[in-house]
Parts: structure tokens; C-alpha cells; sequence
């Protein structure tokens, strides 16, 4: 039996990208990215629900992350879903549910959104770079 485990998002951040790093140097990148769903009622309102996804990103693609994403920039994201458990401080058990992702898709255009200092994404603005894909620091175009 064939089976698939498959995220896409395209989205907002919610908050600008936290890198962290393992004792051996590699990069781990969280961020958070909302979609919003629009529609109307039967009585012709407006509605709206905005859902929240938690992302990981890895190694070099964590790292341009951290470097060209803050709050509010568009952003196509591709991975999959893993669910992850610990104990709290209290040892209950916790779960979480995250998208790794694998590929990432800077989509904001220049200038737009994020914060002061930030360098500006490379000249193409959805500018690609895929986890795995045999691409390394000196095939980056910045």
C-alpha cells in the first residue's frame, strides 16, 4: 500500500523566523505562517477563519530563512507533516504538529513587509531553495 505525506501552504508569517542551532552547527528555523479562509455566509456576510501552522526548516534552507523572512512576508512553504512528543515541566505529555519544510518560496516583493536591517531577497522574489536538492552554499545566487 502506497501512502503520502504532503503539506502545502502559502501564507503570512506570523512572527519573524527563530534560528537556533545544534551542537554541531546545524541550523533549525521555526516560524509560524497563517492561511485564511474567505467565504459567505447564507445571509451574504462576510466570514473569515485564519488557522495557524507551525514550520521547521533545516540546515541551509533554515538559515536563508532566517535571513530573508520576517513577520508578515508571503511565503509558499512544501514539506510534510510530523507530529512530535515531550514532557512538560510538570511531565505531562505534550504533542505537537509541524510542517518541515522542504521547499520555500520567498513571495512578498521587495520593500514589502518585514523589518528594518533586513536584506532584501534575491532579484527573483520567489526565489526557490529546495532541501536535498544537491544545491550547495557556492550555487546560492547571493
Amino acid at each position: 500500500m502506497a501512502a503520502v505525506n504532503k503539506a502545502i501552504i502559502l501564507g503570512n508569517l506570523g512572527r519573524d523566523p527563530e534560528v537556533r542551532y545544534t551542537s554541531d552547527g546545524k541550523a533549525i528555523t521555526n516560524f509560524s505562517v497563517a492561511t485564511t479562509e474567505k467565504w459567505r455566509d447564507r445571509d451574504g456576510n462576510s466570514q473569515e477563519r485564519t488557522e495557524w501552522h507551525r514550520v521547521v526548516v533545516f540546515d541551509r534552507l533554515g538559515e536563508v530563512c532566517g535571513e530573508y523572512l520576517s513577520k508578515g512576508s508571503s511565503v509558499y512553504v512544501e514539506g510534510y507533516l510530523r507530529t512530535r512528543s515531550w514532557e512538560d515541566r510538570e511531565g505531562n505529555k505534550r504533542y505537537t504538529t509541524e510542517i518541515v519544510g522542504r521547499t520555500v518560496q520567498f513571495l512578498s516583493a521587495r520593500g514589502e513587509s518585514g523589518r528594518q536591517g533586513r536584506r532584501e531577497p534575491p532579484a527573483e522574489d520567489d526565489f526557490a531553495y529546495e532541501e536535498g536538492s544537491g544545491m550547495t552554499d557556492d550555487d546560492v545566487p547571493f
